[in-house]
């Protein structure tokens, strides 16, 4: 079993690497949610974008708090959100600010809603960006790993998939051998906790030390034993113990691997600009 490390003894600071603390449930307690995290020893923050107008906001966080890097992009529910000057607004965004240092969170989700061309149609052009501006991807993936997989795999035979994380991990362990073969890593978020996500305890298992990170994913997917209440950047240390515990290995080797691949994956900016 994982050794107990107390997480104020972590010689590296972990890092949240998915979070949206811009949403107004963080109006009253901000600075009180920072302090957590701080004490936690959560040293980065990646703030992922979910559609343009909350692009000032979390610039605006950004300015706030120094740890915190951020995204440009729109989620696969947010269709309504994309027009036809979409993809030049991000582009701009992420020229503007060199602690943009990803696209997203972009993606497919046919567990809500069914409409895949139209989803289609607001991915790729955020991949297309991805590879322009050499950022990786912050990729949402719900019961539409076939169609992502057969999106991803026709860009790698023509040299044009990004690299990138498969956020929010949930799923089989087969699915993500096939998404590692495209280069992209595995995050896992609160959900490695809930004792029934069997597949998602597998894949934390079973994925290369090199490949997987750690993430809130917060307001939502709190970890036990806060399931069911709001999530918060602190939470992303009771994640890094799980994966430790199913990965037999102490909380500080999965801490200081999590912290090296997210690194590893966002680059130099994610410590400096």
């Amino acid at each position: 079993m994982a050794s107990a490390v107390a997480l104020e003894s972590l010689e590296v600071p972990l890092i949240d690497s998915h979070c949206h603390i811009v949403f107004r449930n963080f109006d009253d307690d901000l600075e009180e949610v920072a302090q957590r995290w701080r004490d936690a020893g959560v040293g980065r923050l990646l703030h992922a974008c979910v559609e343009p107008s909350e692009i000032p906001a979390i610039r605006a966080l950004a300015d706030r708090f120094p740890e915190l890097r951020y995204s440009v992009g729109v989620h696969p529910l947010d269709t309504e959100h994309w027009h036809s000057d979409t993809a030049a607004l991000l582009r701009q965004a992420a020229l503007d600010d060199p602690r943009v240092i990803a696209v997203g969170e972009l993606g497919l989700d046919l567990f809500r809603d069914k409409n895949l061309d139209q989803q289609l149609a607001m991915l790729q052009p955020q991949l297309d960006l991805a590879v322009e501006l050499d950022l990786p991807v912050i990729i949402h993936c719900r019961d539409a790993a076939e169609p992502m997989l057969a999106e991803l795999r026709a860009r790698a035979e023509r040299g044009a998939c990004p690299r990138g994380v498969m956020h929010c991990w949930s799923g089989t362990p087969a699915e993500m051998e096939a998404f590692l073969a495209l280069g992209l890593y595995i995050s896992f978020s609160g959900n490695v906790t809930f004792p029934k996500a069997e597949d998602t305890h597998a894949c934390a298992q079973q994925v290369p030390a090199d490949r997987f990170l750690v993430e809130t994913d917060c307001p939502f997917l709190a970890p036990v034993p806060r399931r069911g209440k709001r999530n918060e950047p602190a939470f992303v240390a009771a994640v890094a113990q799980r994966v430790a515990e199913l990965r037999q290995e102490p909380l500080a080797q999965v801490a200081r691997q999590s912290t090296d691949n997210a690194c590893a994956l966002f680059g130099a900016r994610l410590h400096s600009v």
